[in-house]
């Protein structure tokens, strides 16, 4: 497996998780804190957080399927970009799993134990 794969997929992890709760924050202050002007935050951050997750399910999938993970173990990975703060957790976990094959060089034959 290329380190490319595993840098994209690490990188937009990052990117939804950081917007996931950069919306949650501005949800709350919408509607529990009622504080003004923070329907149009809420509005570009849930807009960017909702393209930005369809690029990390696309570099997600990649990283999964080159790592021939079984259907159950991909869902997980893609649905971390739903949860706040999943995405890092998931992402942490990916990492250690994979990184000795992308430095090695070698390709994943048998599907990685969660």
């Amino acid at each position: 497996m290329k380190s490319s794969v595993l840098t994209r997929y690490r990188v937009m992890a990052y990117v939804t998780g950081v917007l996931l709760i950069a919306l949650t924050l501005s949800v709350i202050a919408e509607y529990v804190l009622n504080i003004d002007g923070a329907s149009k935050a809420t509005g570009i951050i849930g807009f960017a957080h909702g393209w930005l997750y369809v690029v990390y399910l696309v570099f997600a999938f990649d990283l999964c399927s080159k790592a021939k993970w079984p259907i159950g173990r991909m869902a997980w990975v893609l649905l971390a970009g739903t949860v706040p703060t999943a995405a890092f957790f998931v992402e942490r976990r990916v990492t250690r799993e994979l990184a000795p094959l992308v430095v090695s060089g070698e390709k994943a034959q048998q599907p990685v134990e969660v």
